[in-house]
C-alpha cells in the first residue's frame, strides 16, 4: 500500500495535471542558484508541511473549501510568489527576510494541499485506514517536488554559468512567465468561481 500511494504522489506532482504546482515551484526556484539549493529545499519543506495539514485535513474531512475556490487561489499564490521575486534586488537576504518566505511558503502550502485533496480522496476511495497512504502521497509528493527543483536549479545553472546570463534577466524571465501563466489561469478559473457562488 505504501508503494502505490507513493508513487501516485510522485506522478501527481510530474503529471501534466499539476502544471499550476510546477509553476508555483518553478516560481519559488526562480531566484536561486544552484549553490543556493539547500535554501530552495527548506522553502519546499515548509509548502510540504502546509500542503500536508490540509490534505490530510480535507481528505479526513475536516475541513472543506470550494474547489472552484482552491483552483483561483492556487493560481494567486503562483502570481503573488512570481510578483515577489522582481523585488529581490541584492544576494544577501536578512535572515528574517527568509524566516517569512518560509512562512509564506508553507501558507501557500495550506491552499495548494485543498487542490491535491479531491484527487486523493477519490483514489482512497472506500479504505478504512488512510495514515498511511496519506503519509506515502505526502512523501511521493515532496519527492515529485525534489525531482522538478532539481531539474530548475540545473537549468538555472545552465544558463547563468554556461551562457552567462544575468541572474536579475533569467528571475524576470521565470518569474515573468510564471506571473503570465497565473493570469491566464485566474482569467480562465474565474467563471466557475463566480457562477458557483
Amino acid at each position: 500500500m505504501f508503494g502505490f500511494f507513493f508513487k501516485l504522489g510522485v506522478k501527481h506532482i510530474l503529471n501534466i495535471e499539476a502544471f499550476d504546482h510546477i509553476m508555483f515551484i518553478t516560481a519559488l526556484t526562480a531566484v536561486y542558484s544552484l549553490r543556493e539549493w539547500e535554501k530552495v529545499l527548506i522553502l519546499a519543506t515548509a509548502f510540504t508541511i502546509g500542503h500536508s495539514t490540509t490534505l490530510a485535513l480535507a481528505t479526513l474531512n475536516i475541513v472543506y473549501v470550494p474547489s472552484a475556490l482552491i483552483e483561483v487561489l492556487i493560481a494567486v499564490t503562483i502570481f503573488l510568489t512570481g510578483l515577489a521575486n522582481l523585488f529581490k534586488v541584492k544576494e544577501d537576504f536578512d535572515p528574517r527576510l527568509h524566516w517569512i518566505k518560509y512562512s509564506i511558503a508553507m501558507f501557500f502550502g495550506l491552499i495548494h494541499g485543498l487542490g491535491f485533496s479531491n484527487y486523493l480522496k477519490y483514489m482512497l476511495g472506500m479504505q478504512n485506514h488512510i495514515v498511511v497512504p496519506l503519509f506515502a502521497f505526502n512523501i511521493g509528493l515532496e519527492t515529485g517536488q525534489i525531482v522538478v527543483i532539481s531539474i530548475l536549479l540545473a537549468f538555472n545553472w545552465l544558463f547563468l554559468n554556461k551562457l552567462k546570463i544575468k541572474q536579475h534577466d533569467w528571475n524576470l524571465v521565470l518569474s515573468g512567465a510564471a506571473m503570465g501563466m497565473a493570469l491566464l489561469l485566474i482569467a480562465e478559473r474565474m467563471p466557475a468561481l463566480i457562477n458557483g457562488a
